[in-house]
């Protein structure tokens, strides 16, 4: 089970960004769980969508108390982020990652428990919820993400998204970390935004309102639309379960991740 959920290729670039176990200089104490089989069982939890306490304990060794005192403390240390990026730049120095059109879109996701960085949705008769941003490249590979309140306008993710895609490795040449363009729906029809965008030197394609129909900008955002369903293959995004914003960022990490990791083990 951690084999196949942690592959080889996976663990070495997880080696890379894992903090180093903390010396304990007393001695005694029980023996650590290695950092491979409670990445094995933080993605079984992910995947799965199971309660920490639900882990089966006999096919990965941790409990679920210690995966999820494991997975708050990589949380703490930014590094699902890390290896996300990690990732992307094993994606770039491949030429995997297409930077000739990337698009941006959002999901709602219901908050069971409330929590950080929720919000009343207009669309969901009031439940709160939050909602995943995200940012792909041509292919759908997920560049940027970010996660707001459902309550939150579209139109205010797309300049902090854009600031957020990281400087990525390239095959030839110094790292990038701007699209040559990027789609959007009407939700994003504002000047000051394609000003920002122009500025940054990258050309926009926004629909108008009253003026597109958003079917014609279908034919390029509908790689998004697929990612957006490749992130529902992580049963633990179906709905926000985690108070903490941190928490939930970071399953949302973790998903990009693993979807990015299935194109580099293609």
């Amino acid at each position: 089970m951690v084999e196949r959920l942690v592959p080889d290729e996976l663990w070495e670039l997880f080696q890379y960004v894992v903090p180093e176990a903390p010396s304990r200089p007393q001695g005694g104490g029980r023996r650590r769980h290695g950092d491979r089989e409670v990445l094995a069982a933080i993605i079984f939890v992910a995947t799965s969508g199971c309660a920490w306490q639900q882990l089966p304990t006999a096919s990965f060794g941790p409990s679920g108390a210690t995966a999820h005192r494991r997975f708050t403390e990589w949380t703490k240390a930014r590094v699902w982020a890390k290896f996300h990026r990690l990732v992307l730049d094993e994606l770039g120095s491949r030429a995997e990652l297409d930077w000739s059109r990337c698009a941006i879109d959002s999901v709602n996701m219901r908050a069971l428990k409330k929590g950080d960085l929720t919000g009343p949705n207009p669309v969901d008769r009031g439940k709160y919820g939050s909602k995943i941003h995200l940012i792909t490249e041509r292919t759908g590979l997920p560049l940027s993400i970010g996660i707001s309140g459902a309550n939150t306008h579209d139109s205010q993710a797309l300049i902090p998204l854009v600031k957020g895609i990281p400087p990525i490795r390239s095959r030839r040449g110094p790292r990038r970390r701007r699209p040559h363009k990027l789609h959007a729906d009407k939700g994003y029809d504002y000047n000051h935004l394609r000003r920002r965008l122009a500025g940054r030197g990258i050309r926009h394609r926004i629909a108008r309102k009253g003026i597109e129909t958003s079917q014609r900008l279908g034919r390029h955002r509908w790689t998004i639309e697929r990612t957006m369903a490749w992130l529902a293959g992580c049963r633990r995004l179906h709905r926000r379960y985690e108070r903490t914003a941190d928490h939930f960022l970071a399953f949302t990490s973790i998903a990009c991740t693993l979807i990015c990791y299935r194109r580099l083990d293609r």
